[in-house]
């Protein structure tokens, strides 16, 4: 699409969308509270995560079993809520790739989706290929140039699936950061657009750990940046979902650092040479647990299979493979479970106290006005905090998905709001709001975002925008 396309389209859509689609994505990692059906009341669409890329693959194909029932998934939302299931997620690219290599392979991996998605009941299927071209959790095993088919083969894969389940919808979850735009290019992404309903674009994880200053992970202006990259694109804004993100992120600084600002602090190395985790960084969810933490329990039992942890009563002491308490749950030896976000409360650790550290960032929390960003250095446990609060998603709401006509939002994840909800209910109050035309300022933003997004595009082809 040409820029003069993109920006009659903002001018001319406005508020005229057809209803805009609040989507979240429910995974099976945070289910310790579920919210009832007054809390998920006008939520559209709900996203089953993960089914495994590798179960739909010729050479390993296998079933899919959901961690639960989709009728009873149904149950928790409105009547006429739509339910998706999501395929691959992150470091799960294999499937994908053996899928998308041959005409032959494509058809039988499409025709795999299509049988489970008849079998199970599903409305829609969502793609999260992290990401085709490479950059992936595999990118040091499975270097990006031995990946560069699948920039074309990718967009053939997602027309042989709709294909396969059409009259139904496909959707896919695509990067905001640029340099993960591998198989996006100006020349295939028509073909990626034309296969799809709904583009989710991950406006999360902007700061991650090949990182090595600090950012906002999801921050305003870091949004509206990768808004523009897929309209530069080609991709109608409709069609397009703005990413929200229900956790904050932390990274560790180095001791000689002090942060007296969110943007160009250095961190310390967050990922190691062979691409893995260094557990210097992580993410700590708005679940109940985390906002407001128990006491350190009294009377743990030992684990048997290495779950540990917050809702767990089970502790890693003693634990064959390493004492120490991931902050995700498992028991370990690893600097990945033993470092920054270990918890303590549940065996070894030689890291800062995570449980104790989160509220402490949320209590003393600072706006980034200008980036339209949350954020917070401990001095104490040297540790960089980044996060998104409810008016923040407010803001984007009428800076960006308003605005720009975009055709919904899209959040990970359900479980993780269990705090108080605030989030969830934020977002669909803001997204009814929209709907209605009662989302304040919508001519003055209209015109802005026009004006901004006519000096974005006139810059040369390529740039990398600046955050």
């Amino acid at each position: 699409m040409r820029p003069t396309n993109i920006l009659a389209s903002l001018a001319t859509a406005g508020l005229a969308a057809a209803q805009i689609r609040n989507i979240v994505y429910f995974d099976q990692y945070h289910m310790s509270i579920l919210p009832g059906k007054n809390i998920t009341a006008g939520i559209t669409h709900v996203i089953m995560a993960f089914a495994n890329s590798s179960l739909f693959a010729p050479e390993t194909a296998g079933t899919y079993e959901p961690f639960m029932p989709v009728d009873s998934v149904r149950a928790m939302f409105d009547n006429g809520t739509q339910v998706g299931i999501a395929l691959g997620g992150w470091g799960d690219t294999a499937g994908f790739s053996a899928g998308a290599k041959t005409e032959a392979s494509r058809a039988a991996y499409a025709k795999n989706i299509a049988a489970m998605v008849e079998d199970l009941g599903f409305d829609f299927v969502d793609i999260d290929w992290e990401y085709p071209g490479g950059n992936g959790a595999d990118y040091k095993q499975i270097p990006n140039a031995n990946k560069t088919s699948e920039i074309t083969t990718f967009p053939q894969l997602l027309h042989a699936i709709k294909a396969a389940i059409a009259p139904k919808q496909l959707s896919i979850a695509v990067p905001a950061k640029q340099g993960d735009l591998i198989a996006y290019t100006p020349a295939k992404a028509p073909a990626i657009w034309s296969a799809v309903d709904m583009v989710n674009v991950m406006t999360y994880d902007i700061m991650n750990r090949r990182d090595t200053t600090t950012n906002h992970h999801t921050s305003v202006v870091g949004s509206a940046d990768a808004i523009h990259r897929y309209l530069e694109l080609g991709c109608p804004p409709s069609k397009i979902n703005l990413g929200l993100a229900y956790y904050a992120k932390y990274f560790e600084t180095p001791a000689n650092v002090t942060c007296t600002q969110p943007l160009g602090c250095p961190i310390v190395k967050a990922e190691n040479d062979d691409g893995s985790d260094a557990g210097t960084s992580g993410a700590v969810t708005f679940e109940k647990a985390n906002v407001f933490p128990a006491p350190p329990p009294t009377n743990l039992s030992a684990t048997s299979d290495g779950s540990c942890g917050a809702g767990t009563g089970f502790t890693c002491a003693g634990f064959a493979d390493g004492a120490c308490c991931s902050p995700y749950g498992y028991c370990g030896s690893s600097a990945a479970h033993c470092g920054v976000g270990c918890q303590s409360a549940f065996g070894t650790c030689s890291g800062p106290d995570i449980s104790a550290a989160f509220p402490k960032a949320l209590a003393n929390g600072i706006l980034d006005e200008q980036q339209g960003g949350m954020w917070y250095w401990d001095a104490e446990s040297r540790l960089f905090w980044t996060w998104d609060t409810a008016a923040l998603m407010e803001r984007k709401f009428r800076e960006i998905i308003e605005p720009m006509a975009l055709g919904g939002v899209m959040a990970w994840s359900l479980g993780e709001d269990s705090a108080d909800w605030s989030h969830i209910t934020t977002v669909t109050r803001m997204a009814q709001g929209v709907q209605n035309g009662t989302v304040a300022g919508t001519e003055t933003e209209t015109k802005r975002a026009v004006r901004k997004l006519r000096g974005r595009i006139t810059r040369p082809h390529g740039r990398q925008w600046a955050h």
